[in-house]
């Protein structure tokens, strides 16, 4: 009787340290990889169809619909963010966004980039960004850019929009909690503006350097 008990007790254990085993190799924490890698997500340029840019990146912060992203910190590296109130009423009545988020983030040299960050589970709350700038008169050009990450890179569009002395570029894309890419459960677009500073190349590394911030690597 007691052998049994022993023996009980040895396949209870190796069940314990399994599990715990599966916890440290749960897929959002891969070995091997940064530590501050902490969520997967799925990005990609467009949020109708899957495009040949999808992937699967590695973030320190959560995306997830139904988490507050205004929890996102203000300060991310050496960047300092700021709210900046949405006094377009027109987006809340147009697209019906679950979470809007809209912030200046400034580095210690006075360079900054506007983060907006639009959540929702309804399609019509997502239109190109192009759009907006063409209905206030700016002529826009779209393309895709390569956006470098620690290990692989991702796509963002690029909208390069121009209207008298002003230029503003551009980087933006979607991002999904999985592949499923289930409206259901949500979807964000994470868009990066910033104005020209000193010419197109900086501005553009700029704003890939702030995406770096949130996204580190690419798993497939």
């Amino acid at each position: 009787m007691r052998q049994r008990s022993v023996r009980s007790l040895v396949v209870l254990l190796i069940l314990f340290l399994g599990g715990i085993g599966l916890l440290f190799t749960r897929p959002d924490v891969i070995p091997g990889l940064t530590s501050r890698a902490a969520n997967t997500w799925v990005v990609d340029i467009d949020n109708w169809r899957r495009t040949p840019y999808e992937r699967v990146v590695l973030s320190p912060y959560d995306f997830s619909v139904d988490r507050d992203l205004g929890q996102l910190p203000l300060a991310i590296g050496a960047w300092k963010g700021q709210e900046v109130p949405v006094t377009n009423i027109e987006v809340f009545i147009l697209l019906e966004p679950e979470q809007l988020v809209q912030r200046k983030y400034t580095l210690p040299d006075g360079r900054y980039v506007w983060l907006s960050l639009i959540a929702s589970r309804r399609a019509r709350s997502f239109h190109p960004t192009e759009i907006c700038y063409i209905s206030d008169g700016w002529q826009t050009s779209v393309e895709s850019e390569e956006v470098p990450l620690e290990q692989g890179s991702i796509r963002a569009l690029r909208v390069d929009a121009v209207k008298d002395s002003w230029r503003h570029l551009v980087l933006y894309f979607y991002v999904w909690p999985d592949a499923a890419r289930d409206l259901g459960r949500g979807v964000v677009m994470f868009k990066v503006t910033a104005p020209l500073w000193e010419d197109e190349e900086q501005t553009l590394q700029l704003e890939k350097d702030f995406i770096r911030e949130f996204f580190t690597q690419v798993l497939r």
